[in-house]
């Protein structure tokens, strides 16, 4: 009657998995026929019968993978129900199948082989070895069945180390039980898995027919090895003087194995571990190890296999050079070996291959050599940094994009990325890379650099300029060069290669030894190039920037290149470039610019009053430039008198009575700047507003220029001697004055206006005044957006476009660059001036009525720089009356958000929230001294790795905040705000922001009040606030670790006191009451036996698992339960009471006086 009722339930089964794969079912059929095997899956007891009948190799292939899937459902899901007999048949049934059901290795299909290992590797799992202890023998007599059998005991063992050492998915007893036997087996394993290679690979090499049958299992082996090789003991690895890595070089030469082997010996070299055990590894770098990795080497299709293949040889050598560095010149006393030179000639051909990814991957491994104590003095290291500068030349240029057939990279590129975008931003990676070694190289071979370097731009100087085809067509329509013009990749690759070689040269070499004369031959090249293309421009420009350096050596062509740099101009990205060079000249090297300051001065003066082109950008940058040399005139009068010369204009326009008008009132502001205009794109009438608007950026980035800029000297003594010196606070510290004060605090009181005026713009009575045309101006701009969202810009995007293309759009760009400006002279002043920026009258009132009208845009650029440099006696009076409500705005700003319909406005908004969020806590840490929290972050950022949090200390007096963080305690609002916006942002959707404040905020600051009388209600919203954070991020273990740290600190802590904690622990799903109850009585029973750390904090986290929230991926999986079985190391029980046997334990005959 049985086998009726199986026959019949098989015969619908069948036809149901034939409707649901038929690509011409309905949908509707589909399901009800996927429903139908899943409920029988779930509740039939015929499943082993009819799984049974179904798996018969007779059945089509997808009939049989749904019989064998049936039988795996139920040892997952069944097994812990099922009688000792039933589990016994079904493990001999499944032992059947894997001897007698399946076809010929060649035949079977992969998927069957697949499902085959998984129910068996599920009873390993569940029985192994206490209820099974001859699997392992089992498995030996399968291989004697044939290669179909060999193959499935390989993909079985390869499964069952995935499973128990990669994946860990089984209990930590399970887990434990299996990895210790197969440990203690591995020899035997191990010696049964090469027997199996050396046996087929010999097949293989010796039959025609039945040479596929060989490969197959052969591949298998090696798949498995590879599960195995990463995890035992260097031992089996290295054995019999490396017997498995020869084996592995040897196949390495056979097409069909190559791939598998490489994957093998890659994991093999690359395993940690004790330097001595890691010695026998040299063995490598003889003769035929080597002959063997380069003989594999050879060869240049683009087949993806075969170039698989050679990139896993790539990090095959590379993992060798990084055992090499590590054991030469190390304690195991490592010889350098004799094939060096082949190894680096390998090495070299991999770095000038013809594919980028190959030529990265070799840069680690150079890096090391170059900076190896011994090996980098090596004389074939030595000649090797030679060539790979060589190579540099052609590695630094941007080439083989995937869209392009201009070069052989090209081919490659198109197998290893997506878009141009992906490989554009893989190569500026590998560029920074490459820098960093040709920087390593420089230091072996100073010279030999500077001569390529200079070959190579003189070279480039004298070559005409190529634009290439016509991609950008705006720009090759001028007859100027695009991004990717050959001239351009050419210029920008020797240019980085030139900053590289100068910064290490003069590092490297004594002063006698520099090529002065060479250096002036080529900056003089440089400087004599003349060329109106922009991008190649721009590469000069960082040429004459590189080659400064050397100018000290030779003071007379300081004019030429103080004359030639903001003299370079053609566009605007040119003229920031050049702006930025000028004061990155001045910067670096202001005393030996200072004796010609007079010179550079009346020449700026010059260009100022009759060269019309210059823009107001160009203007501040050379206003910035003199303001940095004159920090070194080291007298404070000469100082001011010149300041004020300098920026008298500015201070004429900025108070006079017109601006007066503008700044302090928004409707006269908005039609000053032009936003109450309608304005066509074709409007051919003078623009007034755009001047206007020009004149405001101005004085802003010339305000903000002087008072980032100028300075008191860095010397006490110079200081005093030059007037800087005005007093010394109580505690001895000098009071310095600075020059520019004078003119800032007559600026201050227009500028306060300007940032009340932008931020009563939002009003709905100024929005209305805005026209057509600018009524989005407050809009975020699409660049911005695309920048918050981490969206990247197109390739060509850069450098293709106006930096504003529309009215509406160079507006938007006013509006958001003159309100950054602004709070940068606020944020800059307090650093710059100090005392006399924090000892203005009503200065927190005046901050309050202006930038604190709107808190969007105070905390980075601003409040961050103002908290940083205010004295400890402004924070009661200044301080204070500002984050109080900056942190009440915080908690308001998460509060406020909506819904909203627009997805890319809705991500948008929740993203700005977060960065702002992040950069309040940032400030948070401020309040935390620094000891503490570096300590914290380090012993927090290491141990979550491990999981195993540092314990802190409960509640005592303690150091762990700064002076402010004290400050804020004194005021309640306050510091129940910073409070609340601490536990509350735990639960917010960002988990770097949880991870943080978790571990270095919250029980910092909360520890200060727990000996306090808190209220129950506000204990309890603690605790939860904590717990739903587990809810949130629970299934991240970083965060995990820190929340549930966390809870038992509070719960530890407050739990003897407040009995409502308890009331929460009990509402935890599926908390035991039980251990609860225990954990309660250690903790409040001073008698109780104690345990360890790590045993409570297990046992605590036990007690709040209820509350962790699963992943999306995780919430709809059945679990399956797999039990522990009998454990295999029992530690043996005493037979005697020793205490109570009367026997002497020799304990007091050490006490015995004169003994």
């Amino acid at each position: 009657m049985e086998l009726t009722n199986v026959a019949a339930m098989c015969d619908q089964l069948i036809k149901a998995v034939n409707v649901m794969m038929d690509a011409e079912t309905s949908q509707i059929y589909r399901l009800e026929a996927l429903k139908f095997c899943e409920e029988f899956k779930e509740t039939n007891s015929l499943c082993v019968p009819c799984g049974l009948q179904l798996a018969d190799k007779a059945q089509p292939a997808v009939i049989r993978h749904f019989g064998l899937q049936i039988l795996e459902h139920v040892i997952k899901f069944q097994w812990n129900n099922m009688q000792q007999q039933e589990k016994v048949q079904l493990k001999e049934c499944a032992m059947q199948l894997l001897s007698n059901g399946t076809h010929s290795i060649l035949e079977e299909e992969s998927h069957i082989k697949d499902v085959l290992s998984r129910i068996t590797v599920e009873m390993i799992k569940r029985e192994w070895p206490q209820h099974w202890p001859d699997m392992l023998k089992e498995m030996e007599a399968l291989t004697g069945q044939g290669e179909a059998q060999t193959e499935l005991v390989m993909l079985i063992l390869l499964r069952l180390a995935e499973d128990v050492i990669t994946f860990q998915t089984l209990p930590t007893q399970r887990r434990r039980d299996i990895q210790q036997t197969l440990t203690q087996n591995m020899e035997s394993i191990f010696s049964f898995m090469m027997a199996i290679l050396q046996l087929n690979v010999e097949d293989y090499r010796k039959l025609v027919s039945g040479a596929r049958a060989h490969c197959r299992v052969a591949v298998a082996t090696l798949n498995t090895l590879a599960g195995y090789i990463d995890w035992v003991s260097l031992v089996h690895i290295t054995s019999g003087n490396c017997h498995l890595l020869e084996i592995l070089c040897l196949l390495l030469s056979e097409p069909e194995l190559q791939l598998e082997a490489a994957e093998c010996l890659l994991i093999a070299i690359s395993r940690k571990g004790k330097l001595e055990d890691r010695k026998p590894f040299m063995l490598l770098f003889d003769d035929v190890a080597i002959h063997y990795i380069l003989s594999a080497a050879q060869a240049v299709e683009v087949v993806e296999r075969r170039y698989i293949f050679l990139k896993r040889l790539c990090q095959v050598l590379c993992a060798l050079g990084g055992q090499l560095c590590s054991l030469v010149g190390s304690d195991v006393e490592v010889e350098v070996p004799a094939n060096l030179s082949k190894y680096t000639e390998a090495l070299l051909a991999f770095t000038t291959h013809s594919s980028q990814f190959l030529k990265s991957s070799t840069l680690a491994t150079w890096g090391a050599l170059f900076r190896h104590e011994t090996l980098s003095k090596d004389a074939v290291v030595v000649e090797m940094a030679v060539k790979y500068l060589r190579a540099c030349m052609t590695n630094l240029v941007k080439a083989g994009f995937p869209s392009r057939d201009d070069n052989p990279s090209c081919e490659y590129s198109r197998v290893d990325f997506d878009s141009d975008e992906d490989f554009n931003s893989f190569f500026n990676s590998f560029r920074a890379q490459q820098g960093e070694v040709v920087r390593s190289a420089c230091r072996i071979v100073p010279l030999e650099a500077f001569q390529i370097a200079a070959e190579w731009l003189q070279y480039q100087i004298a070559s005409p300029i190529d634009i290439g085809d016509t991609t950008c067509k705006s720009k090759t329509a001028e007859g100027l060069c695009s991004l990717l013009s050959p001239s351009v990749v050419q210029w920008d690759a020797v240019t980085v290669f030139m900053e590289c070689m100068v910064a290490h040269i003069f590092k490297s070499l004594e002063e006698e030894k520099l090529p002065i004369d060479q250096s002036m031959e080529l900056l003089q090249a440089v400087l004599n190039y003349e060329t109106k293309d922009p991008l190649i421009l721009s590469c000069v420009l960082t040429n004459v920037s590189a080659l400064f350096p050397f100018v000290i050596h030779r003071p007379h062509f300081l004019t030429q290149v103080l004359y030639k740099v903001p003299r370079t101009r053609a566009v605007k990205n040119v003229r920031r470039h050049a702006c930025s060079s000028i004061i990155k000249i001045c910067r670096d090297y202001p005393q030996f610019i200072l004796p010609c300051f007079d010179m550079f001065y009346n020449h700026v003066k010059k260009l100022f009053s009759s060269d019309t082109t210059l823009t107001h950008m160009e203007k501040c940058s050379l206003m910035e430039a003199l303001v940095l040399i004159s920090n070194h005139f080291k007298d404070f009068a000469k100082q001011k008198a010149f300041l004020d010369e300098l920026m008298a204009s500015v201070v004429a326009e900025w108070t006079s009575d017109e601006m007066r008008h503008v700044l302090w009132d928004p409707a006269l502001f908005l039609s000053f700047v032009g936003a109450d205009q309608v304005v066509t794109e074709q409007s051919t009438e003078k623009d007034t507003a755009g001047l206007n608007r020009g004149r405001l950026s101005f004085c802003l980035y010339a305000m903000l220029g002087v008072v980032k800029r100028a300075r008191w000297p860095a010397d006490l003594e110079e200081a005093k001697a030059g007037g800087f010196v005005v007093g010394y606070t109580p505690a001895g510290a000098p009071i310095y004055r600075n020059p520019c004060t004078a003119q800032f605090l007559v600026l201050l009181p227009n500028l306060l206006a300007l940032i009340r005026t932008h931020n009563s713009l939002f009003v709905p009575e100024n929005m209305a005044r805005l026209s057509e045309t600018f009524s989005r101006a407050h809009e975020v701009m699409d660049a911005e957006k695309n920048v918050v969202l981490g969206l990247p810009q197109h390739l060509l995007d850069i450098y293709d476009s106006p930096v504003y293309r529309t009215n509406l759009e160079r507006m938007q760009g006013f509006f958001t660059t003159l309100y950054d400006n602004c709070f940068h002279v606020l944020g800059n002043a307090g650093l710059s001036l100090q005392q006399e920026f924090y000892t203005i009258e009503r200065l927190a009132e005046e901050i309050a009525g202006s930038a604190f009208v709107s808190l969007d845009h105070v905390v980075r650029v601003f409040l961050r720089q103002l908290v940083l440099s205010c004295p400890q006696e402004y924070y009661d009076s200044l301080l204070c009356p500002l984050l109080g409500p900056l942190f009440t705005y915080m908690q308001q700003v998460r509060i406020s958000i909506h819904p909203i319909h627009q997805v890319t406005q809705e991500m948008l908004e929740e993203q700005l929230v977060r960065l702002l969020t992040r950069e309040v806590l940032d400030l948070l840490g401020m309040f935390q001294s620094v000891s503490s929290f570096c300590l914290k972050c380090s012993c927090i950022e290491e141990d979550m790795m491990m999981d195993s949090v540092q314990t802190v200390s409960p509640a005592q007096p303690t150091d762990e905040l700064t002076e402010l963080g004290k400050c804020l305690m004194k005021h309640e609002n306050i510091y129940m705000s910073l409070l609340t916006l601490s536990f509350t942002s735990l639960s917010w959707k960002d988990t770097s922001n949880c991870h943080r404040t978790a571990s270095m905020v919250c029980w910092t600051l909360l520890r200060q009040v727990v000996g306090g009388n808190l209220l129950p209600e506000a204990v309890t919203w603690f605790y939860t606030s904590v717990l739903r954070g587990l809810q949130v991020h629970g299934q991240h273990e970083v965060c995990n670790s820190t929340l549930s740290q966390l809870a038992m600190l509070i719960y530890e802590n407050l739990r003897p006191r407040y009995m409502e904690l308890r009331a929460v622990m009990t509402q935890i799903p599926n908390i035991s009451v039980e251990g609860l109850d225990q954990y309660d009585r250690r903790l409040m029973d001073p008698n109780a036996q104690k345990v360890g750390d790590k045993k409570r904090k297990d046992q605590f986290k036990k007690l709040i698992a209820g509350t962790v929230g699963k992943a999306l991926c995780q919430q709809f999986r059945k679990e399956v339960h797999i039990r522990n079985l009998p454990s295999l190391f029992k530690k043996p029980k005493s037979d005697k009471d020793l205490q109570n046997s009367g026997e002497p334990l020799g304990l007091a005959a050490l006490f015995v006086p004169g003994e």
